[in-house]
């Protein structure tokens, strides 16, 4: 027998790493900036209206030729678009590659292709698009959820966890009554959040931590957030998530989930919920808390401590 020797397992995504000008790669992908008109078509390559896409060895290689002004968080429908709803490419961990690829090689800084990405987003967030339609997953989808978050916010400290790219902690900073800390399990993602916050000039401060062990006293923060972050999650994390929210807040944890009919696989999303199964997760909710349940743009659970 012919002893085959394991693949290994890729680095992980190094959002802030340097590299030659308009150019992305790591262990599973290749992106680049066209330079000039657009680059020419290879053999077996599959072509889109921004992308070219095709394979060398083991790795994906795509050239974009996105304008600046696309480059924000609706990248998300764009790759899924274009690339991976038809098939050409699959799975969480390669759109994420890929994603970052797109946002690094836009400008020849990576740091300031990341602060395009931020104000872009940001400044949508502010501003609704006209004619545009507010799909899940979108920006405009995305901001009567923050909206609703940031109304359910007393004054106080707030954690939010799983925090992602952070839009929603660098709204709530904006607010003066409130002290936010962003947390994440990824340490390439807080140290983003961290950079892209001096460069806004954002009153942020983030934590490294998984939702579900968070190295903070208990009743440490106001106010927790766990905001489309339980759809990531299997139903045992999930309720462990739940419970630290529990342990870290004095006074009110907000819960919000999409309603989705199947998994966003592409985004990583590993279970959906209805009314139904959101109201499930209060069920044993310890008796010194009280749950209001709602919907808006999906689902919303409110727990306050009596």
């Amino acid at each position: 027998m012919i002893a085959t020797r394991a693949e290994p397992e890729p680095r992980p995504i190094l959002p802030l790493a340097a590299g030659l000008p308009g150019r992305y790669e790591d262990d599973r992908v290749v992106v680049e900036r066209a330079s000039g008109a657009r680059r020419r078509q290879q053999f077996g390559w599959v072509r889109t209206p921004h992308f070219e896409m095709g394979r060398q060895g083991h790795r994906i290689h795509v050239v974009q030729w996105l304008p600046t002004s696309r480059i924000d968080d609706d990248l998300t429908g764009l790759l899924a678009d274009e690339l991976f709803d038809p098939g050409w490419v699959s799975g969480a961990d390669a759109f994420e590659r890929i994603f970052t690829g797109v946002v690094m090689s836009s400008l020849d800084d990576p740091l300031d292709g990341w602060e395009l990405f931020y104000r872009n987003t940001l400044d949508r967030l502010l501003q609704p698009s006209p004619g545009v339609s507010a799909a899940h997953g979108t920006i405009d989808g995305y901001r009567p959820v923050y909206q609703r978050a940031v109304s359910l916010v007393p004054p106080g400290e707030v954690l939010e966890l799983g925090c992602c790219f952070g839009f929603l902690s660098l709204q709530l900073a904006a607010r003066a009554d409130v002290h936010v800390v962003a947390s994440d399990v990824s340490a390439g993602t807080v140290s983003l959040l961290d950079a892209m916050s001096r460069r806004l000039d954002a009153d942020v401060r983030t934590l490294v931590a998984d939702a579900a062990r968070v190295p903070l006293p208990d009743r440490h923060v106001d106010t927790v957030l766990a905001v489309h972050l339980l759809e990531h999650l299997g139903e045992p994390d999930g309720s462990a998530v739940m419970a630290e929210a529990l342990r870290l807040a004095r006074h009110r944890v907000v819960i919000a989930v999409p309603f989705e009919a199947e998994p966003s696989v592409d985004m990583g999303h590993v279970r959906v919920f209805d009314l139904e199964l959101l109201a499930a997760l209060a069920v044993d909710l310890p008796s010194e808390w009280r749950a209001t349940l709602s919907t808006h743009h999906g689902g919303w659970l409110v727990m306050d401590r009596r």
